[in-house]
C-alpha cells in the first residue's frame, strides 16, 4: 500500500471530513487533497505527527507502512466508523473508447496507477482525467478539466446522469450528459459553448459517472 493510500484510509476510517484533518493538521484543504491523492511527494514531520494524532494511526504506519497502524493498547480503532475504500486504476480516453471492443478489458498490470473511492462499484470501473473545458459550465455542475472522474460500467443509464460514451466515429471516448427530449436521446456538454449531439444507435454507453476528484 503506498503512503498516500494509507493516508487515505486513516482519514476515511477516522469518520472526519478533510476540512477537519486540515485544521487539525493547521494546513490548508488542498494539501489533505494532496496526501490523499499522492500529488504531495513529501509531509512535513510536524504535520505527519499531527495527521496521526488527528486519525488515531501511528506516525510510522503512515510513514513507511511499518508496525501496528495504531497503538495495541489504544481504544481509538473501536471508536472508528467502518469506512470503506476501493480501488479502481485511471486509465487513458483511447482506453476507454475501446472497452465494447475489448474481451478482457483491464488485463494485469494494464494501469500502473490508481485511486480510491467510497464507492462500491455495481461492475468493473475506473477513473478518467477529464480533457478540455466542453464539461465546464459557468452555473451549477460544473466539472473542469484536470478532474478525475469514476466510471462504473454497470451503473443503471438514465437520463439526467453524466455518461461516458463512445462514439462510432472515433477511437476515443466522450463524456457528456444524457438527456432525453420527446423520446430522442442526446449527449449534451455543460459548457453551452459546445453543441449537443444525438445519441446515434451505433454510439455505445460506456459508463456513467459516478464521482469526481477534483484537483486543487
Amino acid at each position: 500500500m503506498e503512503r498516500h493510500e494509507r493516508i487515505a484510509r486513516a482519514i476515511a476510517l477516522s469518520g472526519k471530513k478533510k476540512g477537519e484533518i486540515a485544521a487539525l493538521c493547521g494546513v490548508a484543504n488542498s494539501a489533505v487533497t494532496q496526501w490523499i491523492s499522492g500529488e504531495s511527494k513529501s509531509i512535513r514531520p510536524e504535520n505527519l505527527y499531527a495527521l496521526a494524532k488527528a486519525t488515531g494511526f501511528r506516525a510510522e504506519w503512515l510513514a513507511i507502512g511499518e508496525g501496528e497502524e495504531v497503538e495495541p493498547d489504544s481504544n481509538v480503532g473501536a471508536a472508528r466508523q467502518p469506512v470503506e475504500s476501493f480501488r479502481y486504476p485511471v486509465i487513458s480516453w483511447v482506453a476507454a473508447g475501446a472497452w465494447a471492443e475489448a474481451v478482457e478489458p483491464f488485463p494485469p498490470g494494464f494501469s500502473d496507477r490508481y485511486e480510491l473511492s467510497d464507492y462500491d462499484s455495481k461492475g468493473t470501473a475506473f477513473w478518467l482525467e477529464v480533457k478540455g473545458d466542453s464539461m465546464t459550465s459557468p452555473v451549477g455542475t460544473s466539472i473542469t478539466e484536470g478532474t478525475l472522474i469514476l466510471v462504473d460500467t454497470e451503473a443503471d443509464v438514465q437520463s439526467g446522469k453524466l455518461v461516458v460514451a463512445k462514439l462510432a466515429d472515433s477511437d476515443q471516448a466522450t463524456f457528456k450528459k444524457l438527456v432525453d427530449d420527446g423520446g430522442r436521446r442526446f449527449l449534451k456538454p455543460l459548457n453551452p459553448a459546445y453543441p449537443t449531439e444525438m445519441l446515434a444507435e451505433d454510439c455505445r454507453i460506456v459508463g456513467v459517472v459516478v464521482r469526481a476528484l477534483q484537483k486543487l
